[in-house]
This record gives structure tokens, C-alpha cells and sequence, in this order.
């Protein structure tokens, strides 16, 4: 194409695929315009491919990071996991964990998206629907705020916010965002009633799975969160930390009688630590009544620290 002008004016800029030459002499301006060169469809399966492998690489990371902890495969070098990460990575003990917690939140993203399997991404042979493309998250951070969720809400959350960019990779603070809007929006349910007994979930730290978690006694409710006693006294917990047991009203009865012989006998000063051990045990043990065995321990406990119980 060619543009002849007699006189000098600013040139709009051109986009990167064209190219101009001018002669100083004269102000005609020769415009060569590239071409965009279409993609096959082989090389488009092969570009999605590569860029999921680069978008991945903090999720290989964990996923290879679980595999090295849970066999110990660092014990002939270091004494510790956590030595062992900062001294081959330098990775900060906090850092190493975040990457296998964003694992587990991508490859559950991955198992409840309905377009893809993990067979066809790990081999790279899934191909891209039209009408619906798997957005997945490019870093550690963007997944941070999803990893407290139940797997459900992770998978929801992750959707509102890719919607919210129209389709593109979400910043971590929009994420993050959104699923603190979902928290606000979370209604208690009505089976959560006053008197009863609920586990508390734990956080999922790696080292410690698989973890039970303490019951307790639920003793008022608000809008987002509930008072809950336990064997180590009250506090408060927020509503998606929380499971129902579906116990009975009978059963429930018995645990809230518990709950107070097991929280008098915690408060007795000077505590022997088998006594704590006991009580930690019991804390934790999600069945609606004592073995004999162990009622007689506590009643035993009891008389010892001039306890009375009716």
C-alpha cells in the first residue's frame, strides 16, 4: 500500500505484525502488512499443550514435593523435611507446604472440570471445546485462597472469578475476593441447633494427615460463625470449619455431660500429663459414648482429683 502526504503530520502507531520504510527525500511511506499466519490444528493442540506444561509447573512442583515427603526420600542427607527443602530448593518451610496445598486444590479443579481428564492432560491429547474453555490457575498464590474450601466451593470459586475476567487467568487478590464473598454469603444451616455435637475440621497441613479433629458442643449460633465448647473450653468457629455428627438427642445428651466431666477435669491445676493424654484422646474420639474401659479410667481420674460427678 502506498500513502502519498504534502505535508508533515504525526503517524498513528502500527501494530506489530506491519512494517513501514520511509524515504528521507520524499514523503511517500511504503506500508508492508504481514500476514497473521493461521495455526493447524495439530499446532494448536501442541501450543495449548506447552503453555498448560509452563502454567503447571508450580503443581508438578507440589505434586513431586508430597511424593519426596511422604517417602522420606530426603532421610539419607537430612533429618527433616523442612532442612532438607530450604538446604536442595530454598524453599522457606511455609513455601514448600503452599506448593502441596496448591496441588491438591489443581488436581481437584481438574477432577470436577467436565471437559478434560487427567489421562488426556498428563498425555497431552485433550482437545479444547469450543463453547467451554478449562481455565487454570498459573501460580501458587492465585490458589491460596482456595485451599481452605471444601472441594465443591474451591471448584466454584475458581469459576465465579475466571468469570469475572471474562474468560482470562483471575489476579489472586480477585480471587481472594471472591471467596470471601462466598463466606459472608454462607448460611447456616438449620440442622445446626443449640446442644449439638459437631467436629471442628482441621486445617489441611501435610504433615499432619491424615488429622482428626476435636468435638464439640455447639452453644450459640451468629450469623457466621458459632460458639462451640470443647474439652479445652469455648470458641468461636466459623461455619464451613464445621461438620454435624447426626448424633441422636439422647446421644448428644450424654457427649454434653462429657464434654463437662472431661473440661472439670482439665482445669485441675498441676495436671499429670498421662491425664492430658487421656483427655485429648477422648476430645477426639467421634463416637457418641465411652468404652467401659474408659469411663472406668475417667471415673478413676475423677475420684483421684476429689472430682464430683452425678
Amino acid at each position: 500500500m502506498h500513502y502519498r502526504h504534502d505535508s508533515t503530520q504525526l503517524f498513528p502507531a502500527l501494530e506489530s505484525d506491519t512494517d513501514f520504510q520511509a524515504s528521507p527525500d520524499s514523503t511517500e511511506i511504503t506500508i508492508k502488512v504481514t500476514e497473521i499466519e493461521c495455526l493447524s490444528e495439530k499446532e494448536q493442540s501442541d501450543r495449548l499443550h506447552l503453555e498448560y506444561q509452563v502454567a503447571r509447573a508450580f503443581y508438578q512442583a507440589g505434586k513431586a514435593l508430597i511424593e519426596l515427603s511422604s517417602r522420606k526420600l530426603y532421610r539419607s542427607t537430612h533429618k527433616t523435611f523442612e532442612e532438607y527443602c530450604k538446604d536442595k530448593f530454598g524453599f522457606e518451610r511455609r513455601y514448600a507446604y503452599r506448593l502441596i496445598e496448591a496441588s491438591r486444590v489443581i488436581e481437584n479443579l481438574i477432577t470436577m472440570c467436565p471437559n478434560w481428564t487427567q489421562n488426556e492432560i498428563e498425555n497431552g491429547t485433550f482437545v479444547m471445546p469450543r463453547d467451554s474453555v478449562q481455565v487454570l490457575p498459573t501460580n501458587e498464590s492465585q490458589v491460596r485462597p482456595l485451599v481452605p474450601l471444601e472441594p465443591e466451593v474451591q471448584f466454584q470459586a475458581w469459576q465465579l472469578s475466571v468469570q469475572e475476567t471474562g474468560g482470562k487467568v483471575p489476579s489472586a487478590r480477585l480471587v481472594k475476593s471472591i471467596v470471601e464473598k462466598i463466606q459472608q454469603q454462607t448460611i447456616l444451616p438449620d440442622s445446626y441447633k443449640i446442644g449439638e455435637v459437631c467436629q471442628i475440621i482441621a486445617n489441611n497441613k501435610p504433615k499432619v494427615q491424615p488429622q482428626t479433629s476435636v468435638w464439640g458442643i455447639i452453644t450459640s449460633k451468629k450469623e457466621s460463625s458459632i460458639e462451640v465448647t470443647t474439652w479445652k473450653g469455648e470458641c468461636q468457629v466459623k461455619i464451613e470449619k464445621l461438620k454435624s455428627l447426626e448424633y441422636t438427642d439422647a446421644e448428644c445428651k450424654y457427649m454434653q455431660q462429657l464434654c463437662q466431666r472431661l473440661r472439670r477435669l482439665s482445669l485441675v491445676p498441676n495436671l499429670d500429663l498421662t491425664v492430658h493424654w487421656l483427655l485429648s484422646g477422648l476430645g477426639k474420639q467421634l463416637q457418641p459414648c465411652l468404652t467401659p474401659v474408659q469411663e472406668k479410667l475417667l471415673t478413676v481420674l475423677e475420684q483421684e482429683y476429689n472430682i464430683l460427678w452425678e
